[in-house]
């Protein structure tokens, strides 16, 4: 499992997270972030070309060490990116310090979710935003019945994504507002692309 954590998975992650289909997705929610940005599980990097002139600066945390030195490697983006390793469950950054905080397909993979969220409305600002895009539980009963039975299997070959958690109602749970989501699938198998979208007040 050594050589598959550390060598194959992130190489597949990336790649995966490669797909097209989810550039509008990452266009409007990244477009969206503004100031000083906290983004949660940066990954190989692959949404910093998608920062705007309104970000002053962004702090990249990611747990996988392997993923942060891919996106080490990437072109400069134009702006100060700070690299964190570190879990979103402890987030070493103080209290109401930054104005935007972005998850893109994240949620789904953290072990303490509930913790995570609870972290970043601590580091946001009182009239910070929390964007995001992830992919989740389905309104469809016999999708669901899919996203149950495959996660078990699906969590050990993914590095822990689940396809079946309740987005909206764990960010409210944590205690955010939201203020604008819209949900639906993308193109592509089902049980894997229920999409949430949106933002949300501390």
């Amino acid at each position: 499992m050594g050589i598959y954590r550390d060598v194959i998975l992130p190489k597949l992650c990336d790649l995966s997270m490669r797909n097209e289909r989810l550039h509008p997705y990452r266009e409007r929610v990244i477009g969206a972030a503004e100031g000083r940005v906290l983004e949660i599980g940066c990954g190989s990097g692959l949404n910093l070309p998608f920062y705007r002139k309104e970000v002053r600066e962004i702090l990249a945390l990611e747990p996988d060490p392997n993923l942060l030195a891919m996106a080490r490697q990437l072109p400069d983006a134009g702006m100060p990116v700070n690299f964190i390793e570190a879990s979103a469950e402890a987030i070493p950054l103080d209290d109401r310090s930054v104005d935007t905080v972005v998850t893109t397909w994240t949620l789904c993979t953290i072990p303490g979710s509930h913790a995570a969220l609870s972290e970043m409305r601590r580091v946001l600002k009182p009239q910070g935003r929390l964007v995001f895009v992830e992919h989740g539980l389905s309104p469809d009963r016999g999708v669901r019945w899919w996203q149950d039975s495959l996660t078990p299997v699906w969590r050990r070959i993914s590095s822990g994504c689940h396809l079946n958690r309740p987005i909206r109602s764990m960010i409210e749970d944590a205690g955010f507002r939201i203020d604008r989501i819209e949900t639906g699938y993308m193109r592509g198998p089902k049980p894997m692309t229920f999409m949430y979208e949106g933002s949300a007040r501390p």
